[in-house]
């Protein structure tokens, strides 16, 4: 390797692209902590007036939104990185196919602490987000289209699908593994549970992938548009994608009460539009998030978004590692046992949490722990992890 082939730098970051990883990763730890209410037998769970308002808001403004954001900006970055590692001389399949490898690795770790891993399905869509990666900006117009429309036929069709298998979630031969304090046996109800209730599960292994890579081509196609990078620009465009994104999600959630209210489900056999409901919500909220930052608005928030979403990675991971800790016996065995106002109080104090310590974080180093340590396995070179005085005075200088 040589010295020319560098990551891009820090102070070239597009700031809205961060602040929406950071809202996006809030929603990850709602959805996630709240999961950890269904670790276990099942029973009958009287919520209060409280925990039924926090559902509703997670179900309505997170639940879906925030992956699949997620997901969409994985694509962005892909782009960006593809497009460096390729203007470097160097070769991108290769660079890229390593950088997957690594990810899998990491999501392995991940999938040992917490059986809703996601890296996985990142790493496994990278390598084939790389069979497109020279497709123009037309092409890549033209499958996002064809894939977004087939998404509720496809749903509907996979959703016919069953198989056979234990839940290893609510078993409770299975949830032995995860109260015995032993940490192999911890481990092995993560990776089990990971396989059987989420790898082999159609609607997960077939459906949830075809939304991600549609939205992994999707963000593709905004950074070849440099939409982000042109909000003041796109402004009055993006107004309208704000307002025409919010009364499609409100038609399409009129259809979905109407058809569940008079238990017409076979109609979910043939076309079932639940992703499009969730695609059009994350688009109404992202969008908002945009004009928001564009109009100066919420600064000293957006800030600290900011740099959460700049050590997603890291947040992420750290968020599962402290998870395993409060619910499982390897910590406090809390587990299925509280309300559900808990899980989503707790999934906020840490996120707020995990956003100063961010800031202050990035404040004297350059990346977050893990960001680092995959970067430089990447590129297979050591990049300065702490800050120097003029690093420092650079970004003072560029904010």
């Amino acid at each position: 390797m040589t010295n020319s082939y560098h990551p891009i730098e820090q102070s070239k970051r597009t700031a809205i692209v961060d602040i929406l990883r950071g809202w996006a990763i809030l929603g990850v730890a709602l959805g996630n902590y709240s999961d950890f209410i269904n670790i276990g037998v099942p029973h009958k769970i009287n919520n209060s007036v409280l925990s039924e308002i926090l559902w509703t808001i997670n179900r309505y403004f997170f639940a879906a939104k925030s992956w699949t954001l997620l997901t969409l900006l994985f694509g962005y970055g892909f782009a960006i990185l593809i497009n460096n590692v390729a203007s470097k001389g160097k070769n991108p399949v290769a660079f890229f196919s390593w950088r997957m490898i690594l990810l899998f690795v990491l999501a392995f770790i991940n999938s040992a602490f917490w059986l809703g891993d996601i890296l996985k399905d990142y790493a496994f869509l990278g390598l084939v987000l790389l069979l497109f990666y020279k497709c123009s900006a037309k092409t890549l117009t033209i499958i996002c289209a064809v894939l977004f429309l087939s998404i509720p036929f496809v749903m509907g069709f996979v959703n016919t699908f069953t198989i056979e298998h234990p839940e290893i979630g609510t078993n409770p031969e299975y949830l032995k593994l995860y109260h015995s304090g032993n940490w192999i046996d911890f481990f092995r109800f993560n990776l089990l549970a990971s396989f059987y209730e989420q790898i082999i599960i159609p609607g997960y292994a077939i459906t949830a992938h075809f939304v991600m890579l549609a939205c992994m081509l999707f963000g593709f196609l905004l950074q070849k548009l440099n939409f982000f990078e042109r909000l003041n620009e796109n402004k009055k465009l993006i107004k309208h994608i704000m307002i025409i994104s919010l009364v499609f999600a409100i038609i399409i959630g009129i259809i979905l009460y109407v058809v569940i209210t008079n238990k017409a489900t076979d109609f979910f056999k043939v076309f079932n539009p639940f992703y499009w409901l969730v695609l059009s919500t994350m688009i109404f909220i992202a969008t908002g998030i945009c004009l928001l930052y564009n109009a100066g608005k919420l600064k000293t928030i957006f800030t600290y978004f900011s740099a959460g979403g700049k050590m997603t990675l890291t947040n992420y991971i750290v968020q599962n590692i402290l998870a395993a800790f409060i619910f499982s016996g390897i910590g406090l065995n809390v587990a299925d046992t509280m309300p559900y106002w808990f899980y989503f109080s707790l999934a906020v104090f840490i996120f707020i949490l995990q956003l100063f310590i961010s800031k202050w974080w990035l404040s004297k180093y350059n990346y977050g722990p893990i960001e680092w340590l995959w970067r430089s396995a990447s590129y297979r070179q050591l990049f300065p992890f702490k800050k120097t005085q003029t690093t420092v005075i650079t970004e003072v200088k560029t904010v």
